[in-house]
C-alpha cells in the first residue's frame, strides 16, 4: 500500500515493514488518515465495485467486472443459434455496427450508451432489434451481478461494518452509498446482527419510503422508561439500484424481491445521469449531497474509480465549498489515476494537486478493500480501552 497526504509533504509514500522497532512512517499516517475518519462526527462512506472484488467462492472471484461483463456479453451474442438460428457471431456483429462500436471494443458503458441512443434515431427495424439486443445485454449483467448465495461468506465486508458502524452514541450514524448492485453488506450485515435502515419499511412487504431514514432503532428493557439507542445500526444508499429491488409499475411503489427476473437497476450507459433524476435514485442522491455539505464530515471512498460525473462532481464541489469536510480515497490504481497524464482520473487528478498545495483535508491511499479493513481502527475497542485507562490513571491519583 502507499499514501499521499500533506503529512507527508505530498509525496507518494509506500508501506514497509518497521526496522529496529522504528514505526513505518506510510503505515502510521495511514492509521492516523483512518482513525481520524472513523472518529468523525458524520462518518459517510462511498464504495463502488472494488469492494465486492474480495468475495470469493471455492477460492475464485464472484463478483464481475466490467470487462468480465462485457467478455460474458461478447461470449453469448457470438454463440451460434441463440436466436432463430443466427450464425455464429452474427449477434454480436450486428450489435456493434448498429452501435457504430468497433467490434474489438472494450468499453461496456460506451457499447451500452451508443447502442441506447441509436435505438432512438434508427429506422424503426433496426431500432426495435437494437432494443432487444440491449435487453439480452441487461439480462446478461444482471445474472452475472446476482452472486450471493448462503456458502458465499463475506468475512472483510462484516469485518469491515464492525470497525466504522459501531458509533457513539453522540455520533451521526454512519452512512453507506454503495454503486454496487450486489447484496454483500446487507449480507454481512444479517451476518453480523446488524440492523439496515435502506429506505425500506420493516414488515413483511418491505416497500421504499425516503422517511425510513429518519427513523432510528432504541433498546429498551422490560419495565424501564430509559431507551438507548443501539450500537450496530447504519445506513445504506444504493444510489444504482439493487438485484433484489422490483417496481410495480401500476401502482408505483418499489418493493424488495429476493430473486426478481426485472430488478430495479441503473445500467451502465450514459442515461445514467438522467436516471439518477427519478425514485428512488433522487432521494439517495440528495441524501448523498447533503450529507457532503455537512460540517464536520469525513468522506471515505473505497473501490470507486470516479468515472460517473454526477457522483464525482457533488464531491469535487463539496471539497471546494465545505471546509470541514474531510476526504480519504482508497482504490489500488489511485497513483496512477491522479499523476495527472494523460490517462489519469480528472477529479483524482484534482484531489492530488490539493494534496501537492498542502490541503490537510485529502488523502489518497493505494490499496484494495482486504488491505486496508485490518488497518481501519475498531473504535468501540479502543474506547473501552481508553475508559479503563482513565480509570487506572483516576485511581493513580486518589491512591497517590
Amino acid at each position: 500500500m502507499k499514501i499521499k497526504s500533506s503529512q507527508g509533504s505530498g509525496d507518494w509514500i509506500a508501506v514497509q515493514q518497521p526496522v529496529d522497532d522504528i514505526p513505518d512512517p506510510a503505515t502510521a499516517d495511514i492509521r492516523r488518515v483512518l482513525s481520524s475518519a472513523v472518529r468523525a462526527q458524520n462518518l459517510v462512506i462511498l464504495t463502488g465495485l472494488g469492494t465486492s472484488l474480495c468475495v470469493l467462492k471455492d477460492g475464485k472471484r464472484v463478483a464481475p467486472t466490467m470487462w468480465d461483463l462485457l467478455s460474458r456479453i461478447k461470449e453469448i451474442f457470438k454463440t451460434a443459434d441463440i436466436v432463430d438460428g443466427a450464425a455464429e457471431g452474427a449477434r454480436w456483429k450486428s450489435f456493434v455496427t448498429l452501435a457504430n462500436v468497433a467490434e474489438d471494443t472494450e468499453d461496456l458503458e460506451h457499447l451500452m450508451s451508443r447502442a441506447t441512443t441509436a435505438a432512438e434515431f434508427l429506422p424503426e427495424g433496426d431500432a426495435k432489434k437494437v432494443r432487444v439486443l440491449l435487453e439480452i445485454a441487461e439480462g446478461i449483467i444482471r445474472d452475472e451481478v446476482d452472486f450471493m448465495e448462503d456458502a458465499i461468506s463475506v468475512p472483510v465486508h462484516e469485518a469491515f461494518l464492525r470497525r466504522v458502524a459501531r458509533r457513539s452514541a453522540r455520533r451521526a450514524r454512519t452512512k453507506i452509498f454503495t454503486t454496487n448492485y450486489d447484496t454483500c453488506f446487507e449480507t454481512a450485515a444479517r451476518r453480523s446482527a446488524f440492523v439496515v435502515v435502506d429506505g425500506f419499511a420493516f414488515g413483511s412487504e418491505a416497500h421504499f419510503d425516503s422517511s425510513q431514514f429518519d427513523y432510528d432503532v432504541v433498546r429498551r428493557a422490560a419495565g424501564e422508561e430509559k431507551s438507548d439507542f443501539i450500537e450496530n445500526l447504519f445506513h445504506l444508499y444504493k444510489i444504482h439500484g439493487s438485484i433484489d429491488w422490483e417496481v410495480n409499475h401500476a401502482s408505483g411503489q418499489i418493493a424488495k424481491r429476493p430473486g426478481t427476473t426485472k430488478p430495479l437497476l441503473i445500467y451502465p450507459k450514459s442515461t445514467k445521469y438522467e436516471l439518477s433524476f427519478s425514485q428512488p435514485y433522487i432521494e439517495m442522491m440528495g441524501s448523498f449531497q447533503a450529507s457532503l455539505r455537512t460540517p464536520n464530515t469525513t468522506l471515505l471512498v473505497i473501490g470507486f474509480g470516479f468515472n460517473d460525473k454526477h457522483i464525482s462532481e457533488p464531491i469535487l464541489g463539496a471539497i471546494k465549498a465545505n471546509l470541514s469536510l474531510n476526504v480519504v480515497v482508497i482504490n489500488p490504481d489511485i497513483e496512477k489515476a491522479s499523476d495527472g497524464g494523460a490517462k489519469s482520473n480528472g477529479y483524482l487528478s484534482a484531489f492530488g494537486e490539493l494534496i501537492d498545495n498542502g490541503d490537510a483535508r485529502l488523502a489518497l491511499i493505494a490499496g484494495k478493500f482486504e488491505e486496508i479493513v485490518p488497518v481501519v481502527p475498531d473504535v468501540i475497542a479502543e474506547t473501552e480501552l481508553e475508559r479503563h485507562t482513565e480509570r487506572v490513571r483516576n485511581m493513580g491519583r486518589t491512591h497517590g
